[in-house]
């Protein structure tokens, strides 16, 4: 079984923030891959799918972004996921705005949610999804800025980013992580 997590804040007040590109992921997984009805499980919102002929568990964790490992080592846990079959997608301040960075393992990169998944898992050896929200504006401040909404001139490319990812998230799935990298690690922002 295949565990996607997207990572993001739960509540209205943080609906269509750049720090929710994971929720709004997930939510179209949902709607192409899922099977209603979700369930509140392990900290989190969980939906029971079929990605690319696996059967999989869609999970955003509302246990806000920076406790996300909370939820993620206990569906870990229950299911006995190996870490090849765990996939987490999250923001990225660092890559361009709809870029798509796909690894095998690394660093949290200041990503909050991912360090606490690192931190809590005792390893950076899973794969991750990250979406590229842009650079903040000059004296912004990075936390104010990834709790910001898109402005309406970003809406087509991230629009775009979040389908990308979901055909991403669909590869990985049925083809491996290797053959994921290799198509979607380029585009948008290149």
């Amino acid at each position: 079984m295949k565990l996607v997590v997207g990572l993001g804040n739960p509540g209205r007040k943080y609906e269509g923030t750049r720090h929710n590109v994971g929720y709004m992921i997930l939510a179209g997984l949902a709607r192409k891959f899922g099977r209603p009805p979700v369930k509140e499980k392990f900290r989190a919102e969980v939906m029971d799918a079929e990605i690319g002929g696996e059967k999989a568990l869609l999970m955003t964790p509302l246990t806000f972004m920076n406790l996300s490992g909370l939820s993620v080592a206990e569906a870990k846990s229950f299911y006995k996921i190996p870490a090849q079959d765990l996939l987490v997608i999250c923001d990225d301040l660092n890559l361009p705005l709809g870029k798509l960075r796909i690894r095998v393992q690394g660093a949290s990169g200041g990503q909050k949610g991912l360090e606490d998944i690192i931190r809590r898992l005792g390893t950076e050896e899973f794969p991750r999804l990250r979406v590229g929200i842009g650079n903040p504006p000059e004296n912004w401040d990075w936390a104010d800025f990834v709790l910001s909404k898109f402005a309406r001139d970003e809406q087509p490319t991230i629009e775009e980013s979040i389908v990308r990812a979901a055909e991403a998230v669909e590869a990985w799935a049925r083809e491996g992580i290797e053959y994921c990298m290799n198509h979607f690690n380029k585009g948008i922002g290149d």
